[in-house]
């Protein structure tokens, strides 16, 4: 915590967001408003581009060209279900740090689903740049009154907080509970990232073997 950023400080930041570690730095100002104050923010960095250099830079020596190939990480719980993402062709993620990443795809994206713990559960091409939950539609039908999960549909009218999803076209899943995951498959705590690390193209050349 400073009082205000000194140069030093913020060739420091810049750099080592260059290198891959996620770090940032966050103002506050504060203004009074007859009785009321009023907080305003601001990143340095914008948080989704501190996800991406993340998760794309891999240790010297480790590092590759991106094959092109997307990873999703797909955090199956109480809040969202996979059967449901199946089903009605999508993936999703919630709060401005899980949801930032999601704006890296677009229409014709190729995506491989992982669930967290669990392992790999689907391939497939992206049809629709991510979508806030309250203009999600499923079937000319808003999303949320379809859905059976929760989806954090109590912030859905909070931009930072709402959950927000991407319209999938599945070529190719498996259910939960047959989750492929082996040793040395690549993973990442990211909605969305670009790897270049050896480990993903591996992980890649092995799932098209299995997921077809």
């Amino acid at each position: 915590m400073a009082a205000e950023l000194d140069a030093s400080s913020e060739r420091i930041v810049n750099y080592l967001n260059d290198r891959g570690l996620a770090i940032n730095i966050l103002f506050f100002q504060v203004f009074d408003h007859e009785d009321t104050q009023l907080l305003s923010r601001a990143w340095l960095i914008d948080p989704g581009e501190v996800q991406v250099q993340a998760a794309s830079t891999g240790r010297r020596g480790e590092k590759e060209p991106w094959n092109g190939e997307y990873y999703v990480s797909f955090s199956a719980d109480e809040t969202r279900n996979w059967d449901e993402a199946v089903r009605y062709g999508f993936v999703s993620g919630g709060g401005a740090w899980y949801s930032n990443s999601l704006r890296m795809l677009n229409e014709g994206d190729h995506i491989w689903a992982k669930i967290p713990g669990k392992g790999f559960v689907g391939v497939g091409r992206v049809t629709e740049s991510r979508v806030a939950a309250k203009d999600f539609q499923i079937d000319g039908s808003p999303a949320l009154e379809v859905l059976k999960a929760g989806y954090h549909r109590e912030y859905a009218d909070d931009p930072e907080k709402s959950e927000y999803f991407v319209p999938v076209e599945w070529e190719h899943t498996v259910r939960e509970d047959q989750a492929i995951q082996e040793v040395g498959m690549f993973g990442n705590q990211n909605t969305v990232c670009k790897p270049v690390t050896p480990s993903w193209r591996t992980t890649v050349e092995r799932l098209k073997s299995v997921l077809k």
